[in-house]
Order: C-alpha cells, then sequence, then structure tokens
C-alpha cells in the first residue's frame, strides 16, 4: 500500500445503483487477487498449463482497495477474494486489512484450497475476514492427487480442521462432484456436515475452456439430495432469494447446499459481479465480454470514471448464461483466469 489513500465514498450516500437491464440489484464481488494457484485441479485448469501473468499485470492492493471502496459505495456489501489460490500473493493479510476497515461492507469472504491456510487462519480472522470457503472434492489422500496433481492432502486437511478451531462465523466446504471421479463420497462429505456442524456445498460440474466437462459428468442436484436423504433428515432452509445455493439444515446440526449451476439455472436472482487478477470487469460468468478497469486507472481515470465503466459493463449482463453445451464450445478464459 502507498501513502496515497483511496477516496472513500459512503455507501449509505443512495441507494443501490448496481441494478441491470433485468431489475437484478448486484451487492456480492467476487475479486480474484491472483491467477495463480499451488495445485493443479484438472476441472480448473487446463491440461496443458497456464502462463501466469506479470505482477504488473495484476491490480495493486491500492487499486483493489480503491475499487472496492467504489463498488461498496455503489451498493456491493459482500466482497469474497479468490484465485488462483489467493493465499500465494504475498502480504494477502495487507489487503484484507484494508478491506476489512470500509464502513457498511457486511461480508468480506475468501475462498481457498487450504493449503496454506493452517499458519494464517486466526491472523485473517482477526484481521475482518468472516466468512470461509474451502475447496475440498476427495477424503482419500490417493484420489486428492489424481484430482490436484499433487500431493498436498495433510496440509489442506490441516488447514479445514484449524479453520475449523478458529470459529469463523460462516465456513464452508466445497465440493465440486464429478460422475465416475468422486461422486461415490458424497455421503462422506455429507458426514463430515453433521459431525462438524459446518456447511458443505454440492457443486455440479461446469464446463470451462479446456476442462474436459461432458454432459455425462455432472451428477445433478436432486440425484445428490435423494441420497443425502436416505441416511438425514433434511430442512429446506429459507434465505435470501438472491443466493445461488439450495440450503438444507441436517437435523442434529451442519447442512448441505447444492449449486445448481447446471441443473436449475439460477440467473434470474444473480446478484454477482466478478473482478479478474489483471483488473477486468465480468458481469456473467460465462459471458466473455470484460471491461478492464486496471488500465483506466493507470491512465488517471476519476472515480465517476470507473463507476460509468462498471455501470456500463452491469448494462450488458445477459437475462441467463446459455446452454451448458454451447458453454463447453464457446470461448472464455478458463476458470483459474477469472477467479473461482
Amino acid at each position: 500500500m502507498s501513502d496515497t489513500e483511496p477516496t472513500i465514498l459512503n455507501p449509505s450516500a443512495s441507494p443501490n445503483q448496481l441494478v441491470d437491464s433485468f431489475g437484478r440489484a448486484h451487492t456480492y464481488l467476487r475479486i480474484s487477487v491472483t491467477d495463480r494457484c499451488n495445485l493443479r485441479c484438472t476441472y480448473c485448469m487446463p491440461h496443458e498449463g497456464m502462463k501466469w501473468k506479470k505482477r504488473d499485470q495484476l491490480l495493486t492492493y491500492e487499486e483493489i482497495t480503491r475499487l472496492a471502496h467504489i463498488f461498496t459505495a455503489m451498493g456491493i456489501n459482500k466482497i469474497r477474494l479468490t484465485g488462483g489460490e489467493p493465499m500465494v500473493r504475498s502480504e494477502l493479510t495487507t489487503l484484507v486489512k484494508a478491506l476489512g476497515q470500509i464502513p457498511n461492507l457486511k461480508t468480506l469472504a475468501m475462498t481457498t484450497n487450504a493449503t496454506l491456510l493452517a499458519e494464517h487462519a486466526q491472523t485473517l480472522k482477526d484481521l475482518g475476514l468472516n466468512a470461509l470457503n474451502i475447496s475440498l472434492d476427495t477424503f482419500s489422500k490417493e484420489r486428492f492427487q489424481a484430482i490436484t496433481r499433487l500431493d498436498q492432502f495433510d496440509q489442506v486437511i490441516n488447514g479445514i480442521h484449524t479453520a475449523i478451531a478458529c470459529g469463523f462465523a460462516s465456513l464452508k466446504l466445497n465440493m465440486v462432484v464429478m460422475a465416475g471421479v468422486n461422486d461415490d463420497e458424497i455421503m462422506a462429505f455429507a458426514d463430515f456436515a453433521a459431525t462438524h456442524k459446518i456447511n458443505v456445498r454440492f457443486i455440479e460440474y461446469m464446463p470451462f475452456k479446456d476442462n474436459s466437462w461432458a454432459s455425462d459428468k455432472v451428477v445433478t442436484y436432486k440425484d445428490m439430495l435423494e441420497q443425502i436423504e436416505r441416511r438425514y433428515e433434511l430442512k429446506r432452509i429459507e434465505g435470501d432469494r438472491s443466493a445461488v445455493a439450495k440450503d438444507y439444515a441436517i437435523t442434529g446440526g451442519g447442512s448441505v447446499s447444492f449449486i445448481t449451476s447446471m441443473s436449475e439455472s439460477f440467473c434470474s436472482t444473480c446478484n454477482r459481479l466478478r473482478l479478474t487478477a489483471d483488473g477486468s470487469i465480468k458481469s456473467c460468468l460465462f459471458y466473455a465480454a470484460e471491461i478492464n478497469l486496471r488500465d483506466a486507472m493507470r491512465e488517471g481515470a476519476s472515480d465517476k470514471d470507473l463507476k460509468e465503466m462498471i455501470l456500463f459493463s452491469l448494462a450488458q449482463k445477459p437475462e441467463a448464461h446459455p446452454p451448458a453445451e454451447e458453454i463447453a464450445a464457446g470461448e472464455n478464459r478458463a476458470m483459474i483466469e477469472i477467479g473461482g
């Protein structure tokens, strides 16, 4: 961070300005802080690997903080840090501290693979991070190595148990379910949610650039739900209609959720925007069009200029993403480039 402080706008000065042409109010911003990752998950990273961006191509922490203030002034009240793996970027706590001080930001969250979490979990919580999502797709050490192409299973499990002990206000485990790969572990993850009184989110396998997606690899949420209900009594949790997950409380403690991107679209209630590590705003995960805010800032754009660019991007947001087969065949960034 430099000595120059970003302009702090008053988020309560006006109603939500981030309403698109279909009437959806946006309150959730996902910020990728790096495209780099210390795992190589098959469903996220192209098989041939990635050419990482140079440091000067990434948004600086000062630039991210400036944009975060602008977005919250326009109506954002939840920010999630993503990657790649956000914790591979040095001095991440500097950014967390700065974002944790933004007025009216209700939720500061992060999604991580937990390989580096054990050492930093308590510090991140103390600095204002109040929600944590951890990605894990198997409880088998051998299968973990096959999916991620690296042997980091023990570090991840240590990170998960450390985070549980820290008592984050929200702690979720994310499992991407792939038929013939890890769908035989659905009950093991449901058991983990019940035992540790946390939330496990089952995510339908989504198509991205060069990730070998096929429709027969998708396990639908209804099939997963039916399987879990054979063992547990579940009660649907009715919450924010803009939430992407279908949430169910487990009688006795814990909960399970389902991200139904492939079988039941939630586009009609989408409330999220994405900011890539190199400063492009994406109004839709599956919409290739982008507008770069980094270049505008470095060319001297005012806060007003940036707000206009954000609103222009939002105006281009489609009503819904195309069918899965069309997404798989289309041109877009790899998931790791967009931000998980």
